[in-house]
């Protein structure tokens, strides 16, 4: 049976040019890609890796971007928190590997935020789970055995920049990479977490429509701060197994 994406290529196709000529082009956030959150103790190491949102895109400082939004949201309790932002704009989960990595400094805790541009590429999904495994297992030779966070693919069928049938047939092919990743979970100290569509309105985009806004990184940041903190609590059981 011929799939309904082979049925509208020429459509799509044509979409997809428009989009590209007609959205503008934000740049990344501007300022340090690095910093510090002040409070009690020793910092917590947090690095954040991936693509344009992690390069700050939508938002005008990395204060205000998701790497930052994060570091503030895990400082509430009181302690500091040093981060690193390492984000291109443009990258797949294989180039994030290839490129980014090797400037990872040391960290407590690597949060990965991918899959728009696998998404885009038409890259299936297992390639996508075995590029963010291979990125896993990577980064933990580099640095050690610490505690992942991914971040789940947005639900492109909620961007607003992205016309129908365009944004249906990347939403379907967004969800099916997440829950592909999502199977990383079963690995010790990996912790999976979908990002739910309810999360993403108008008022969460940046001017391009595409890209998150101040308020988009500050409700994700939320989101993926709970789960972080109960990650890191329980990173000593599974350290010592």
């Amino acid at each position: 049976m011929i799939s309904r994406a082979v049925v509208l290529a020429p459509i799509l196709l044509a979409q997809a040019v428009r989009v590209r000529r007609t959205t503008p082009r934000l740049p990344a956030a501007a300022g340090p890609v690095s910093g510090l959150v002040a409070g009690d103790g020793r910092p917590l190491r947090l690095a954040v890796l991936g693509e344009s949102t992690v390069d700050g895109v939508g938002a005008a400082t990395h204060a205000e971007a998701l790497t930052g939004r994060l570091a503030d949201e895990l400082a509430r309790d009181g302690g500091a928190v040093a981060w690193q932002a390492l984000g291109k704009t443009g990258a797949n989960a294989r180039v994030v590997r290839e490129e980014l990595l090797p400037l990872l400094e040391p960290a407590d805790l690597v949060v990965i935020a991918l899959g728009v541009n696998d998404t885009i590429e038409l890259h299936s999904a297992t390639r996508y789970r075995r590029d963010l495994l291979d990125l896993i297992v990577s980064l933990r030779r580099r640095i050690g055995r610490i505690p992942v966070v991914l971040a789940g693919v947005p639900p492109m069928g909620r961007f607003p920049a992205l016309p129908r049938p365009l944004r249906d047939v990347l939403g379907a092919r967004s969800a099916a990479l997440d829950a592909s990743a999502a199977r990383l979970s079963s690995l010790p100290g990996v912790v999976h977490v979908p990002m739910p569509a309810a999360m993403l309105d108008p008022a969460t985009f940046a001017e391009d429509r595409f890209h998150p806004g101040p308020e988009g990184y500050r409700r994700w940041a939320e989101q993926l701060a709970d789960v972080s903190r109960q990650l890191l609590s329980d990173t000593n059981r599974w350290q010592k197994r």
